[in-house]
C-alpha cells in the first residue's frame, strides 16, 4: 500500500515566488474591470459604476451618467416659466414639493413679488415641503437598510411614507408629482380638515421615529456595517462642494434654511444635527445615516409649528385666494439671477437668464445636490473593500433623475 504524503501548511516555508517549485513565476497583481448597474430606474437609479478592483479591494470607481436623458434644461428653454414646474418635479421625484418650492421662489425673486406672498401661502409651502423632507429621508433610510440587508426598517419606513403620500395626494390629487407650489401661490388651499389630519399623523410619527433608530440607527450590526466606512473629511466635503446632510454629517452646521434664511424658516424653531463620530468617526456612513433620521424630527418641530399658526394667526379664511397674486403672465425684466434652498438632498439652486421680452427664459440652469453629491463617491470608494463599495453608494442619496437632468 501506497505511503500517504501528509501535507501540513507552514506560512515560513511557502515560498510562492519559486519558479522551480511553482512554474509562474512571481505572481502579479492582476485589475479587474467590473460593471455594478444600471439598475432599474428606482432607488439609487439607472447608474453605471465602472469598478476597478484588485482582489477585493477598490482601486478605481467611474461613475457613469447619461442613462435617463431628462433634458430638463433644454425642456426650460421651450416652455414659459410657470409650465416649468411640472418638469421640476421630475428631477428628484422624491423630493418634487422642496424643489417646486425653491424653483418659484427664485421666480418670484427675479418678479420682485417675494413680499408679496401671503403668509398664509408660505406656511402651508413649508408644511408640504417638510412632510415631503420626511419621506424623502425615509425612502434614503429605508433603501439603506436593504442595501446592507435589513427588510424590516424598509417595510416600516415605505408603511409610514405611504401616509404622508396619502396626506400630499389630499392636498393637490397627485401622488408624487405634485405641480402645487405655483409661482406667486398655490394650486389651492388646504382641504377641509387637513390640519387636524396632519396633527393626527404627527402624533403617529413621533413613536415610530424612535422606534426606527433603535431598529435600525442604534442595531449593533448595522453599527458595524457602516460605522468607519466612507469616512467624508469636513474639508474634503468643501473642497467637492458636498452640501445637505452628507455635509453635515461631516461636521459643519451648513443649512440654507437658516444660512439664506429664506420663507418662513426664520419664524420657527429646529435644530440642525451635524455628526460627531459617536459610533466611529465623524463623516462616516453611519452619521449620514444618523443625520437624516435626526432630520425628520426636526422637520416634525416645524411641521407642529405650521399647523399651529395655519390654525392660530394665519387661519383659514373665505376670502383667501392662493392664487391672488399670481401673475397671468410672467415676463421678468432682463437679468441673471441664481437662487438656492435646502432640498432633503442638499442646496438645489436655480440660475435664470431672461431678456425682457419674452414668457420663457433664455437660460434655466439647475444645481442639483444628487449630481455634486455623487461627485466624490471615487475618492470615498479607493481602498476599500468591494462590499462597502454598496454602503457608501447608500449613503450618499442619490436620485439620477436629478443626475442625469
Amino acid at each position: 500500500m501506497a505511503n500517504k504524503i501528509q501535507y501540513q501548511y507552514d506560512p515560513q516555508h511557502l515560498n510562492i515566488s519559486e519558479p522551480a517549485k511553482y512554474g509562474e513565476g512571481d505572481l502579479k497583481h492582476q485589475e479587474m474591470i467590473i460593471n455594478i448597474g444600471p439598475q432599474h430606474p428606482s432607488t439609487h437609479g439607472v447608474l453605471r459604476l465602472e469598478v476597478v478592483t484588485d482582489g477585493e479591494i477598490i482601486v478605481d470607481v467611474v461613475p457613469h451618467l447619461g442613462y435617463l436623458h431628462r433634458c430638463f434644461e433644454k425642456h426650460a428653454e421651450a416652455l414659459m416659466y410657470n409650465q416649468i414646474i411640472p418638469y421640476v418635479d421630475r428631477m428628484d421625484y422624491m423630493t418634487a414639493m422642496n424643489n417646486e418650492h425653491i424653483y418659484c421662489m427664485g421666480v418670484e425673486k427675479m418678479l420682485g413679488i417675494t413680499d408679496q406672498i401671503p403668509k398664509r401661502t408660505e406656511y402651508i409651502r413649508v408644511l408640504v415641503s417638510e412632510l415631503n423632507r420626511i419621506a424623502s429621508h425615509f425612502v434614503a433610510l429605508g433603501t439603506y437598510g436593504l442595501d446592507i440587508g435589513a427588510t424590516t426598517p424598509f417595510l416600516w419606513m415605505m408603511r409610514d411614507r405611504e401616509h404622508i403620500l396619502r396626506l400630499l395626494e389630499w392636498v393637490c390629487g397627485a401622488r408624487m408629482l405634485y405641480n402645487y407650489i405655483w409661482v406667486g401661490g398655490l394650486y389651492y388651499d388646504l382641504p377641509v380638515g387637513f390640519e387636524k389630519q396632519c396633527k393626527a399623523f404627527i402624533d403617529y410619527l413621533k413613536p415610530k421615529l424612535v422606534e426606527t433608530d433603535k431598529l435600525l440607527i442604534e442595531n449593533k450590526i448595522y453599527v458595524e456595517r457602516t460605522a468607519n466606512v466612507g469616512v467624508l473629511p469636513r474639508d474634503l466635503a468643501i473642497n467637492y462642494g458636498i452640501t445637505g446632510p452628507m455635509l453635515r454629517a461631516s461636521g459643519l452646521k451648513y443649512d440654507l434654511r437658516r444660512v439664506d434664511a429664506y420663507s418662513v424658516y426664520p419664524e420657527l424653531e429646529f435644530d440642525i444635527p451635524v455628526g460627531n463620530g459617536e459610533m466611529g468617526t465623524t463623516g462616516d456612513c453611519w452619521d449620514r445615516s444618523w443625520v437624516r433620521a435626526q432630520e425628520c424630527k426636526e422637520s416634525v418641530k416645524i411641521i407642529e409649528q405650521c399647523l399651529e399658526r395655519l390654525q392660530g394667526d394665519y387661519k383659514r379664511d373665505k376670502e383667501f385666494d392662493p392664487q391672488a397674486i399670481v401673475p397671468k403672465r410672467i415676463r421678468p425684466k432682463a437679468q441673471s439671477l441664481y437662487f438656492r434652498g435646502e432640498s432633503p438632498k442638499g442646496e438645489l439652486g436655480f440660475y435664470f437668464e431672461a431678456d425682457g421680452r419674452a414668457d420663457k427664459p433664455l437660460r434655466c440652469k439647475a444645481r442639483s445636490a444628487s449630481f455634486v453629491n455623487l461627485s466624490i463617491l471615487p475618492a470615498l470608494s479607493k481602498g476599500t473593500m468591494l462590499a462597502d463599495l454598496i454602503a457608501i453608494m447608500g449613503s450618499i442619496d442619490v436620485v439620477l433623475g436629478e443626475v442625469d437632468r
